[in-house]
């Protein structure tokens, strides 16, 4: 699915030909998404202008300024994408909503398996209860490993679904841990109330420095996802372990192993990982 570099990446190509734009036409192909598209959604953008994007954990949030101000947050689901068409170029399958914008651009939608939603918010955008319990981003000076390791003592959870709690820090998923925890040397196994101050500060380092990567890269694209300009990302070919069980690891050559933690699947070397 869709995690934090890949929203990054759909924020940073969109943000150029949206943001000071007016909506003028909303199209509505298909409401049935994970969340419903609100029945007066039309109404409230139709004359909206679009502020500066942003961007919570793996939520996108546009913010719209007219007589009713708000934010839009959009949540890209398993399979879901925003691209960049223009007045003409006709939708294809899966292609939701658009947002027609006043110089012939369109914001488009498209989510194969709806999994997906866009949503309004009224009011402040951080005390939307989705977004008010989120932990820190893992790209800002909130986030270190003393925080890692504060949050982690006594705690017995693996220190792999540790890492994935949106609480303790956002946006880090399944590929990204993985990969972090080989950086850092750490077996995704090793309950994370056991992990000393010094390995937490390698893991946040490791962390920021996977996430940067992947950003720089637009993502890592392992089925359909694309940016915001319709382009793949290509940090999948610096994976060094997701994905890769049976392989061999690139730092040692031993064979990499699966194990399933917090029924997600988890690739590591047991050699490099401890």
């Amino acid at each position: 699915m869709p995690e934090l570099p890949e929203v990054e990446t759909t924020r940073r190509g969109i943000a150029p030909h949206v943001e000071g734009r007016e909506i003028v036409e909303v199209i509505v192909r298909q409401a049935s998404l994970r969340v419903p598209v609100p029945e007066d959604l039309v109404e409230r953008l139709i004359g909206a202008r679009i502020g500066e994007l942003a961007r919570r954990a793996k939520y996108l949030l546009v913010p719209l300024e007219g007589e009713a101000p708000g934010t839009l947050l959009w949540h890209l689901g398993m399979s879901g994408s925003l691209r960049m068409a223009r007045l003409g170029e006709l939708p294809k399958k899966h292609d939701h909503l658009d947002l027609v914008l006043d110089d012939g651009a369109i914001l488009r939608y498209h989510d194969p398996r709806r999994f997906g939603f866009v949503d309004w918010l009224a009011g402040s955008a951080a005390q939307d209860s989705r977004l008010a319990r989120l932990g820190p981003e893992p790209l800002s000076e909130a986030f270190d490993g003393e925080r890692l390791f504060t949050r982690s003592r006594g705690r017995r959870l693996a220190v792999k679904p540790f890492l994935m709690d949106n609480a303790v820090v956002v946006g880090v998923g399944n590929i990204y841990a993985a990969e972090a925890l080989f950086l850092a040397g750490i077996d995704p196994r090793r309950s994370a109330g056991r992990i000393s101050r010094e390995r937490y500060e390698r893991l946040a380092a490791a962390v920021r420095e996977v996430l940067a990567a992947a950003i720089t890269q637009g993502g890592t694209t392992l089925r359909d996802f694309v940016g915001g300009t319709g382009e793949p990302g290509y940090f999948k070919q610096r994976l060094n372990v997701y994905g890769r069980d049976g392989q061999p690891c690139r730092r040692c050559g031993a064979e990499l192993r699966l194990v399933t933690l917090g029924q997600r699947a988890s690739v590591f070397c047991g050699h490099c990982q401890t």
